[in-house]
């Protein structure tokens, strides 16, 4: 009898704003190809539960569910490198080699699983990466994606990116969509009511990154803005890791910013909606039910473009923008240096959306290939054909 292909789908973070990235390539798996055995590793009870609330009841009973964990006595020494390091990643990955050595494969969302390349007796594992976002960030176009052995992008802007760098080869790429949406109830986001009346819904969406963010330069001025505001709603939903951590180190370059906390008074605003890490944050609630998107360097508002709609950037570090790909998402509308053009723009964006509509509609056709045939069920062929084929060559066929 030929033994049964053993994948692992690897959820490893403070939050679970990956899971939805490939969870619903699992249902996807066990469907066409029943043969395979599939076990769901995850660092956190929450991100077990999340995974199974993606992956339907049949998934969850032919599933394995498997809570990663590292020794009581390594935990002290996590809650302090862990404020600078991923360390207790790493440490979840080194302290359960034995977990992933009994895998073929393992499917993974983020790049610290790389770190299973250097831990002995794991050479034959092979390392599946179905990214988290589609953005334009360089922190997307590393060096690094080379040590996967297949990587699952969502369009054609990043295969072509990719190859131009020299970083991947042909045969390392899938071109599959985007699984996320399969995972959303897309149809009833946009029905969605957080406000009394029905003034813009204006979405502010700032990024933890502490070289990049618009959060600690402009941030709280933003939210003093909409307190006053008598023409907008705002949610204000940032990326999840920002209110997870106090201090914030970037993986890019050395910095570090501290996070602080909000004032009470934001919260008594009765046009002001505040979230800054539910269930919400992560199954795109607030990018469908906005009018306008306000943020910096976040790829949500690609997630966002599902349905064009007025876009404003926030620029605080004065960066030279217009000719850099880490910045193509700019383009979708104004970019704004100075707080006190924010209440212009906003005006601006609602009039003159027009112009922008036509970029935003082909940057979301490039960066996603949506097709008839469902991503989390493209993603799972081309998963499987790599597996099983000895000269699988991925494609953008899937």
């Amino acid at each position: 009898m030929t033994p049964r292909t053993k994948v692992g789908f690897l959820y490893n973070h403070d939050a679970g704003h990956q899971v939805r990235h490939s969870a619903a390539v699992i249902p996807a798996l066990l469907a066409g190809h029943p043969a395979f055995e599939i076990t769901v590793l995850a660092t956190s009870d929450a991100l077990l539960e999340a995974v199974r609330g993606v992956c339907g009841a049949d998934a969850r009973e032919r599933c394995k569910f498997v809570r990663l964990d590292i020794p009581g006595w390594h935990k002290p020494v996590a809650r302090v490198l862990d404020a600078v390091l991923p360390f207790s990643r790493l440490d979840q990955l080194y302290s359960n080699r034995a977990v992933f050595a009994s895998l073929d494969a393992v499917v993974v969302t983020e790049g610290t699983s790389l770190f299973l390349r250097k831990l002995r007796g794991l050479d034959h594992l092979k390392i599946l990466r179905i990214d988290h976002g589609a953005g334009d960030r360089s922190i997307g176009f590393q060096p690094s994606f080379a040590g996967n052995d297949l990587v699952l992008l969502p369009g054609a802007k990043q295969r072509e990116r990719f190859l131009q760098l020299g970083y991947l080869r042909p045969e390392q790429i899938a071109v599959v969509g985007y699984p996320k949406f399969d995972a959303v109830n897309l149809a009833a986001g946009r029905q969605r009511k957080f406000f009394a009346d029905d003034k813009p819904v204006v979405l502010y969406n700032p990024h933890p990154e502490p070289r990049l963010s618009s959060w600690y330069g402009m941030g709280l001025t933003v939210l003093d803005y909409f307190s006053r505001s008598k023409d907008y709603n705002l949610i204000f939903a940032p990326h999840v890791m920002l209110f997870k951590r106090r201090l914030h180190a970037t993986v890019e370059g050395l910095a570090f910013r501290w996070r602080r906390d909000l004032s009470d008074k934001y919260r008594h605003c009765a046009n002001i909606h505040i979230d800054t890490g539910s269930s919400a944050c992560l199954d795109m609630t607030y990018t469908l039910a906005a009018d306008i998107y306000l943020g910096d360097v976040s790829s949500q508002v690609y997630e966002f473009l599902i349905e064009p709609r007025p876009c404003i950037f926030l620029n605080p570090h004065q960066v030279e923008w217009q000719d850099d790909p880490n910045y193509e998402f700019w383009r979708f509308g104004p970019v704004v240096t100075d707080i006190k053009g924010l209440d212009q723009a906003l005006r601006a964006s609602l009039a003159d959306h027009a112009a922008y509509r036509p970029i935003q509609t082909q940057a979301f056709q490039s960066t996603f290939d949506l097709q008839a045939v469902p991503s989390s069920v493209r993603a799972a062929e081309a998963i499987a054909g790599f597996l099983e084929r000895d000269d699988f060559r991925a494609s953008s066929d899937y």
